[in-house]
């Protein structure tokens, strides 16, 4: 079997990470990775590609940054070329990106079967692109790959035939797992940025309904400069996200009051999850690792589709446009422990997502 994977985002090289090591060892399966190129910088794909260990990309469309509809439509021209020369027999496609929507249009308009991992996610907000991409994506996928039983209820009930979805579990949970003890034996983030374990809080901005939202960009960041006052915080910075605050002359101000740092590898941004006191994003996937590695989480969106986390008290959710409300949760979860008597394991199984996934691709070809 042949197996045309594709990615162009940092959360989705975690995934595919998992799936592709797993895919190895199931006998006779030919991967072919293809790499959009939605995140180039190497900070945020090179270094992941080689901590990982993921295989090298059999191909790289260098796309870039652009609008959604630009940077969809020329994914969508290259990776019909490159599927048309391949002829995968599956096309793999992970989250709820550009690059996921693309490979996948891509595949179902010529024929090939596409399987969605991390299908049936639903924020139920169609103002987001992500929202967008997933639900399309899933409706283009002939395999379902489900993380919880709240991503199987979403998809019947959008009449998804029940015999295409297939409930796995999380391969981020996967990935928290094999690579939480290696980060540790590794990792030495905390020694060179002079931090002590649970002694920092960590943020993370990227999306671009923050980045692109002059006000919402203000709120986030005046919030956190309030908030610096009752906790250092530590921000790696997305190169999107440095773009924006220079172009709104946020940065130097913002410097000023956290310790505003390059973006960092996978490894040592799991160790400033797994050591931060409090963890304040607008990511998806950074939101279940808090609650992977028992760190409370802020989440700077009105919703988020983990609402499973947010039902179990875990995750707190706050507009990012309201400088002060920003402030005071942030301050509020950055110095209070939470209890939570529900093991991840419980909403995302057991850390044997990805082999399952592959078993089923091998009976499926």
């Amino acid at each position: 079997m042949k197996v045309g994977t594709v990615v162009g985002a940092r959360p989705q090289f975690i995934k595919a990470a998992a799936v592709s090591r797993a895919l190895r060892s199931v006998g006779d399966v030919q991967e072919v990775i293809i790499h959009t190129g939605q995140h180039y910088d190497a900070n945020m794909s090179e270094v992941f590609f080689q901590e990982l260990e993921i295989p090298k990309a059999g191909h790289h469309l260098g796309i870039g940054s652009d609008s959604h509809g630009a940077q969809t439509g020329r994914m969508l021209e290259a990776l019909e070329q490159v599927l048309l020369n391949e002829k995968p027999d599956q096309v793999l496609v992970y989250g709820d990106t550009n690059s996921t929507l693309a490979g996948a249009l891509a595949a179902a308009k010529l024929q090939i079967p596409v399987s969605h991992i991390e299908a049936g996610l639903r924020s139920f907000n169609r103002r987001m692109a992500e929202e967008t991409n997933r639900i399309l994506t899933d409706h283009l996928s002939t395999l379902l790959f489900a993380p919880t039983d709240a991503a199987v209820v979403n998809l019947r009930r959008e009449g998804i035939s029940t015999e295409k979805i297939h409930r796995v579990g999380d391969v981020m949970y996967d990935a928290a797992l094999y690579h939480g003890a290696k980060a540790e034996a590794t990792s030495r983030i905390l020694h060179r940025l002079g931090l002590k374990a649970k002694h920092y809080s960590l943020v993370t901005v990227h999306r671009a309904e923050t980045t692109d939202t002059p006000a919402r960009l203000h709120a986030v960041t005046k919030g956190l400069c309030q908030a610096s006052g009752h906790m250092q915080w530590v921000f790696p910075v997305h190169p999107r996200t440095r773009t924006a605050l220079m172009r709104d002359s946020l940065l130097e101000d913002l410097s000023k009051c956290v310790q505003v740092i390059e973006p960092v590898g996978y490894l040592d941004m799991v160790m400033l999850e797994k050591n931060s006191c409090c963890i304040a994003t607008d990511s998806g996937g950074v939101q279940k690792e808090a609650f992977f590695y028992r760190v409370p989480c802020v989440t700077l969106r009105e919703e988020t589709e983990w609402v499973e986390l947010v039902e179990l008290g875990w995750n707190r959710l706050v507009s990012p446009t309201d400088s002060e409300a920003v402030a005071k949760v942030l301050s509020d979860s950055s110095t209070g422990a939470r209890a939570c008597r529900v093991d991840p394991g419980d909403l995302y199984g057991d850390g044997h997502a990805a082999e399952r996934i592959a078993g089923i691709l091998l009976m499926s070809s």
